[in-house]
């Protein structure tokens, strides 16, 4: 039953350094083996460490045989749970359900990670193929009226069958996701939900695909050496492999982030070509050609409203939300509308500092949205007294790993890694760690996989390979995905600051899945409200600036020196800084996502109207600031096409507990395992086997309160 659930997480949720020895790890990848010849890998559970998957026999041709039997055994065994002669019990039925599945789950698991990490041809033949296949072998589940009158039997006395709170929530969750997948519709309702998912199955892979080829396709080749002035050294030379990768000897290639700001426009001092790079990714999925998302966008966006209204909301963003802390869409909306003001406010501000040093510098002309990194990385130079590139030298990848992701773990929790090499792995980037208790047990394995490559999707992810479960005696088997540039193969791996902040955030989700003590894989890890997810994850951000862990990690890569205390000071006197565009470009994105799913069938504009739509609503709710566009358009907004549709706000309604829980280490000592131990047994280990906002005052002590957000963003006004 575990497996039907894949297609909502892989939808979202998002290394061997080039110093480090790999000469002894495997090297087969998964698509190494060209046919089925022999046992199919999935057909058995792994005989790997907790249950680690077999990448060295896993070939693209195992994928759909393994597919095709996988449904047709959980077919067999949902009908003998729904057509169970006995009177149903939570153990006939529920259970029964948790174990089911198994062989679809492996399957599933293994290829919608590599889709993402690691496509190629024939994964998106086969992602194209079975993902409708799969929505309706997930429907013919949900949709099976049998089982949802046992289900619902049980629902129904729940309260009196002597079950311990999570066997008793796990009834309760059943019958609200069956419920929320159409259980209760008739006849013609029910074919139309069908033809409804099958449809939107086709179009979110299409969506999910085109902008991975976009960004391909739109990366920016550049002809002349000098045109890179303001670049380092090592991304000059990536630049230039970058091009003959794409057979272009003597160019230079600058790939795209899904993101609609560039990196490299905080370096280049040609604003001519930062521009282009600007406008490039400003137009991605909106260009007419075989990429284009926007028809794409609106067929999913009515598809979405008119399910919404089969199932008895108003539209999606209601159905969304009914289920997630947040409750209801006003509620959303108030909390957005409540920052976004002063988010505009202080970017204006920061603009005219920016302004400020255009003219300084006898510049004659206004600032534009490609000029805003360049100048900010200017205005933070000017009033703290450093740049972006004097950190990246104190900020080499595998010390940040080890002496500052995986030390803050140790210390708050007792944890230890140890790498291994000789389980295989799905590409040669990849790298894996033994994860072990503080009694020295095995607690779970850990794969790290940080670089870009053409073939993996942007933005970073965590993903489980295989989630805990005491009632399937699992552990886990967790992964974090980045996107960092690869540098050549003689260079160091220098990251910027933000690249830190997200490896501390993806490894929160790790820490979420690892530390799962729950009994049903139901609530296994970071199976929780979509906005409770980002919570555990942004508060394992605080450590990367904490001074103890920054000390530790923060080294000169060449010579170990650590990182001047003066700098040091620095970095954390300029926490705040740019908060006005990033808080602004993140609620513009949130707002647009909340616009499009808050809509009626009839309202949503076909997709000649996408991107008229688009800036309609973002004057509407007043983040039309054109010097600071949304984090994500429409036509590349890859969150709001798989698991955060009208679930974007989720980052920011978590941040709320994220500050406050911050607040709540610093009052009680910060670094001490006390408190990690406190965090993790009230609250990491938990899951979804209990009510996530009673997980959080279990914690706390209260309900969260909102100020401590407030003034982290510069939102709060003078005190």
């Amino acid at each position: 039953m575990k497996a039907i659930l894949v297609l909502a997480i892989v939808a979202y949720v998002s290394v061997a350094l080039s110093c480090a020895d790999t000469s002894t790890k495997k090297s087969a990848t998964a698509g190494g083996v060209p046919s089925p010849t022999g046992a199919n890998p999935f057909y058995a559970k792994s005989t790997l460490p907790f249950e680690y998957p077999h990448f060295d026999k896993i070939g693209d041709a195992h994928f759909a045989p393994a597919f095709g039997r996988g449904m047709a055994d959980e077919l067999r065994e949902i009908s003998a749970i729904a057509n169970n002669p006995a009177a149903p019990t939570f153990e006939n039925t529920i259970v029964a359900m948790e174990k089911s599945g198994d062989l679809l789950e492996r399957a599933t698991t293994v290829f919608f990670s590599l889709v993402s990490a690691d496509t190629n041809d024939a994964r998106k033949k086969l992602e194209a193929e079975f993902s409708p296949k799969l929505s309706a072998h997930n429907d013919a589940i949900y949709l099976n009226a049998k089982l949802y009158a046992r289900i619902r039997t049980l629902h129904d006395a729940r309260k009196t069958l002597g079950l311990d709170a999570e066997a008793t929530r796990l009834i309760d969750r059943y019958h609200t996701r069956f419920v929320r997948a159409g259980a209760r519709l008739r006849g013609a309702d029910k074919a139309k939900l069908k033809a409804i998912n099958t449809e939107m199955a086709e179009l979110t892979t299409k969506f999910s695909q085109n902008v991975l080829a976009e960004v391909n396709d739109s990366a920016i080749v550049v002809d002349h050496l000098e045109q890179l002035d303001g670049l380092s050294k090592e991304q000059i030379t990536a630049a230039s492999e970058a091009a003959k990768a794409r057979e272009l000897d003597g160019k230079y290639v600058l790939p795209l982030r899904n993101t609609t700001g560039q990196p490299s426009n905080t370096y280049l001092k040609d604003r001519a070509l930062r521009e282009r790079i600007y406008k490039a990714s400003l137009a991605r999925g909106a260009r007419g050609n075989e990429f284009d998302n926007t028809g794409v966008l609106a067929r999913v966006a009515r598809l979405r409203a008119e399910r919404a209204r089969l199932l008895g909301y108003p539209n999606h963003a209601a159905y969304v939300l009914s289920d997630e802390t947040a409750l209801t869409p006003e509620a959303v909306n108030q909390r957005l509308g409540q920052l976004a003001p002063t988010a505009v406010v202080n970017a204006r501000r920061e603009a005219a500092d920016i302004q400020a040093i255009i003219r300084k510098e006898g510049g004659n002309f206004q600032a534009q949205p490609w000029d805003w990194s360049y100048y900010a990385e200017k205005v933070r130079q000017d009033r703290y007294a450093f740049d972006e590139s004097q950190l990246k030298p104190y900020l080499e990848l595998n010390r940040v790993l080890k002496d500052g992701v995986f030390y803050a773990a140790k210390k708050l929790y007792g944890i230890t890694f140890k790498e291994r090499t000789d389980l295989p792995v799905y590409h040669p980037d990849v790298r894996v760690w033994d994860v072990l208790d503080g009694d020295g047990k095995p607690l779970a394995v850990f794969i790290g996989d940080f670089y870009a490559r053409s073939s993996k999707r942007g933005g970073a992810w965590m993903n489980a390979y295989v989630s805990q479960s005491r009632l399937l005696d699992r552990k886990p088997v967790v992964a974090n995905h980045l996107n960092m540039p690869k540098p050549s193969t003689d260079q160091p791996s220098l990251m910027t600051w933000d690249e830190v902040i997200t490896m501390f955030h993806e490894f929160g989700h790790a820490l979420h899945g690892m530390f799962s003590d729950v009994t049903y894989p139901f609530f296994a890890g970071t199976s929780v409200p979509r906005d409770f997810v980002e919570y555990p994850s942004q508060v394992n951000e605080m450590w990367a600036s904490w001074p103890e862990i920054l000390k530790n990690y923060a080294r000169h890569y060449k010579t170990g020196e650590p990182m001047p205390g003066e700098l040091l000071q620095k970095v954390l006197a300029a926490q705040k800084f740019n908060q006005g565009f990033a808080t602004t470009e993140y609620l513009a994105a949130a707002l647009l996502d909340q616009r499009w799913h808050q809509l009626s069938p009839d309202e949503v504009p076909a997709a000649a109207g996408v991107m008229a739509f688009e800036a309609a609503a973002l004057k509407k709710d007043g983040v039309d600031y054109a010097l600071v566009p949304p984090r994500y358009r429409t036509p590349y907004f890859s969150h709001i096409m798989g698991g955060y549709s009208a679930g974007y706000y989720a980052y920011i309604w978590s941040e709320v507990l994220d500050a406050d829980s911050v607040d709540w280490f610093k009052e009680n000592g910060g670094l001490t395992r006390k408190n990690g131990d406190w965090f993790r047994s009230r609250l990491l280990s938990r899951g979804g086997s209990v009510d996530a906002m009673k997980i959080f005052r279990e914690f706390r002590g209260r309900d969260p309160k909102i100020q401590p957000l407030l003034e982290r963003r510069g939102l709060a006004g003078p005190k």
